[in-house]
């Protein structure tokens, strides 16, 4: 039985995991491989700080998890020591299937397949090894478990997951006004009929999360500078991929080899052993190391784009509030045209236009319920007095034009 273990933790402080079952996920390799993919993709282009691992999360998801078992548990909710173990165990992993730079392999080195997809494909085969040990887990995961408020603490509203990364990319990024009282909401969660519910004394933390959450989305994740980024390392692969694919030979490691050379989807991975054995071997060295090399292919637009990442020359970016005309997406080549030459084929890969939509809070999707004294509930939505539900639930749509500077 492996020994338990202390981890300090910049955020939370000490953490503890126990000898046994969580300890021997901690130690697996597809865990350990999480602390070499940073948390938050290509926001270090923005926020330096930024510089902290999937790894680094999942410790601080866990940690949080413990406490909410620990919180509920004092308010005369029954967990059993076994559902408590599975939820840290599901909690831990709930990222394990993550690419290297955040999502930015998703739809371009593989199609069709979530992280999230992955993540129970790896969960699945740490289960085998297991001998069946993470059967609760993966149920509870999977939302297959008759209490459902325990798959809420690892994926709703306010699961622990969100609760963690919202304070933790509030910390490294030194973005204040995202930091979020996780210790406050996890001490006013409560249960009503298998539904996880905040006690109205929490009102103003609540009110204080969605804003937060909101904020760091269009001020972090979502910056200008972090998407223009984000854009320029899609079309480093997109074009690392077609010149694979064309015969032409590039420095790659075997592992990101493979899915230059191959057109992988979900069926693929369900399908073929050897796709996950090879994306296990993926994190963001692979990547980085090989964009290091190709600023030297014979290339033009690898060699320009590589060139950009390295040197920290993310796309100029333009927004609006409605999509951008042919007549102006013509004007972006023409430009790129008069300092580049490169076909109207390969002009495509030194520009990108995107949409970018995110909710505040979806009022239909999954609810925040606020539980007063005398057993009424509110959603939050209705409950706020400073709210307001129709800016709260407003979608908010954004269309992003990035193109090459010279």
């Amino acid at each position: 039985m492996s020994e338990g273990k202390i981890i300090n933790d910049p955020v939370f402080g000490f953490i503890k995991i126990p000898g046994g079952l969580l300890m021997d996920i901690v130690n697996h390799p597809l865990m350990q491989r999480l602390r070499h993919i940073k948390q938050v993709g290509l926001a270090s282009v923005v926020y330096p700080g930024a510089q902290h691992t999937r790894f680094q999360h999942s410790l601080g998801a866990y940690y949080l998890m413990s406490e909410a078992i620990l919180s509920l548990a004092q308010k005369g909710i029954f967990i059993f020591d076994s559902e408590a173990e599975a939820m840290k165990a599901a909690i831990l992993m709930h990222d394990i299937g993550h690419g290297p730079f955040s999502h930015v392999l998703e739809n371009t080195l593989i199609r069709g397949v979530s992280h999230e997809d992955i993540s129970l494909l790896f969960m699945e085969q740490i289960n085998r090894e297991m001998n069946g040990e993470l059967n609760l887990a993966l149920s509870i995961f999977k939302d297959q478990y008759p209490k459902r408020f325990l798959h809420q603490l690892i994926s709703s509203q306010l699961d622990m997951d969100r609760l963690d990364y919202l304070r933790r990319d509030s910390f490294f990024t030194g973005v204040t006004e995202g930091n979020i009282g996780s210790a406050r909401i996890i001490k006013m969660l409560n249960v009503v009929d298998d539904q996880l519910v905040v006690d109205s004394k929490g009102i103003y933390s609540i009110e204080n999360y969605l804003t937060s959450r909101r904020l760091m989305y269009w001020q972090v994740y979502l910056h200008k500078t972090t998407v223009a980024s984000e854009k320029v390392l899609v079309n480093v692969l997109l074009r690392a991929k077609h010149l694979t694919q064309a015969g032409m030979k590039l420095f790659a490691s075997p592992a990101l080899s493979y899915f230059l050379c191959q057109h992988v989807d979900a069926g693929m991975f369900h399908a073929d052993p050897d796709v996950l054995r090879h994306y296990s071997q993926l994190d963001d060295n692979d990547i980085y190391s090989a964009i290091k090399e190709w600023r030297k292919s014979d290339d033009t637009v690898l060699r320009i784009l590589s060139e950009n990442i390295v040197e920290r020359r993310p796309f100029r970016v333009e927004i609006s509030e409605t999509p951008f005309s042919e007549e102006r997406l013509a004007q972006v080549e023409e430009e790129i045209r008069r300092h580049v030459s490169v076909s109207d084929t390969d002009v495509k890969y030194l520009y990108n236009v995107s949409e970018i939509q995110k909710d505040m809070y979806d009022v239909n999707d999954d609810h925040i319920t606020i539980l007063y004294k005398d057993g009424t509930m509110k959603d939050i939505a209705d409950a706020s007095e400073i709210l307001n539900v129709a800016l709260l639930s407003k979608k908010i749509r954004k269309y992003y034009l990035c193109y090459q500077r010279f």
